[in-house]
């Protein structure tokens, strides 16, 4: 039984049948302010897709062109002067990449176990959580917040010491929004089982309480694993729509559209026919609305690529009134991650829409202006010790999600010392 379980899981994996034959990805660095909008245009077009976007003058934009726009694309710019080099030359093949060492490294789980060496199911993240909650039951609670639109169930995962007299400070964390962003998932998943299994790490869960999603695009990162790897929305069809999927990072309802999102259905950053439209966020939406009585102080939403801790706003170039705090907590975190790290990472701190790009409707921005919360980021995680973007190598997964954990443990001494000795 065990065999014939693993002879499926990498059949399944073998079986993965999209097809990026002769699909290219461009590398443009604008010089002038005028290349840069013309590149900006590609955003709002089907059928190109950033993988590394460039804000300013002199950043580098990563970007997947299919065979049928390339010549088009290619002349677009040269009409701008932008000149361009090839960081793929056939998507295809470095997919295929990818998929032999999944094959390799691939191993069977008992069910409830967690591996770092390779890429996990969501049904295997979801075991794991069960069987913590039944092991650990006096630190761990599990609650199914939502459905996927799929009917995947959204598991919340509690770690406590238990009651307090003194309100304790909260920190909750997502991933897996973007759902081709495989590395996002085994970071949280690392988190839990640092804070559950790992007696050392004890003293993290008695002054602060810990709330983690793992996944909360399940039916999207389900569908990377069987048909389509760089799938980034979820996989509802929006009623009358052309093109399956809504970005979920661009359908929180705090500034929804006013920048750097689209209505066209079949772009990478459709925004949803209407704020809060897809059953993930409206998840995400109740239990924080639904949980107000939380003294929620930190928010952590992971993604990838690009090693930068990010705070808002998303929406625009404008920054918040707590703008130091978020810069000097986010430096901590950031400098921490900077010296455990194995493989070179170097992470920016800045606002998402000053360092990366303007994006309303992100999580990050709604959990601060809406849900409260005044200490909220989405860190952007490594893409390795090469130019890997959202294929992170099995074998890269232990240390980033190591060096990460020590950002992460950096964050909890600032809420602890923030938050809990000053009501000490």
């Amino acid at each position: 039984m065990v065999l014939l379980t693993l002879i499926l899981e990498l059949l399944i994996i073998a079986l993965v049948n999209s097809n990026y034959t002769g699909y290219k990805v461009y590398k443009v660095v604008p010089d002038t302010f005028e290349q840069l909008k013309a590149i900006d245009r590609f955003h709002y077009q089907p059928h190109f897709d950033f993988w590394q976007d460039g804000t300013t003058v002199g950043q580098t934009n990563n970007i997947m062109v299919a065979p049928k726009d390339q010549s088009d694309f290619e002349a677009d710019l040269l009409k701008n002067k932008l000149n361009f080099e090839i960081s793929v030359d056939d998507v295809e093949s470095f997919l295929n990449q990818e998929k032999q060492e999944r094959l390799m490294t691939r191993t069977f789980l008992s069910l409830g176990q967690v591996t770092f060496q390779s890429y996990m199911f969501y049904s295997e993240h979801m075991a794991y959580l069960r069987r913590l909650a039944n092991d650990y039951p006096q630190i761990v609670t599990l609650d199914k917040i939502g459905e996927s639109y799929e009917g995947r169930d959204l598991l919340l995962i509690h770690i406590s010491s238990g009651p307090s007299d003194i309100s304790k400070p909260v920190i909750f964390i997502d991933a897996g929004i973007h759902c081709r962003e495989w590395i996002s998932p085994p970071v949280a998943l690392y988190i839990i089982q640092q804070l559950v299994e790992n007696p050392e790490n004890s003293y993290l869960y008695q002054n602060v309480d810990w709330y983690i999603l793992p996944s909360l695009n399940p039916d999207g990162y389900e569908y990377t694993q069987t048909h389509n790897r760089l799938w980034r929305k979820n996989r509802r069809l929006t009623a009358g729509a052309e093109c399956y999927g809504t970005d979920l990072n661009r359908n929180f309802d705090y500034m929804w559209m006013f920048d750097g999102a689209s209505q066209d259905s079949c772009t990478e950053i459709y925004a949803g026919p209407e704020a809060f439209s897809e059953p993930e966020t409206q998840a995400l939406r109740n239990w924080f609305l639904n949980n107000t009585e939380l003294n929620i102080k930190l928010y952590l939403t992971f993604h990838s690529y690009g090693e930068m801790m990010l705070y808002p706003w998303g929406y625009a170039r404008v920054l918040p009134e707590n703008f130091e705090e978020l810069h000097r907590v986010g430096e901590l975190a950031a400098n921490a991650i900077g010296q455990a790290t194995r493989i070179n990472s170097n992470y920016l701190v800045n606002s998402s829409a000053i360092l990366l790009y303007p994006a309303a409707g992100g999580s990050d921005d709604w959990v601060k202006a809406i849900a409260g919360v005044d200490l909220a980021y989405c860190v952007e995680l490594p893409d390795g010790d090469a130019p890997f973007f959202f294929m992170l190598p099995a074998r890269q997964i232990l240390p980033v999600v190591q060096e990460t954990f020590e950002g992460v443990k950096a964050f909890h001494s600032y809420i602890e010392e923030t938050y809990w000795n000053e009501n000490l």
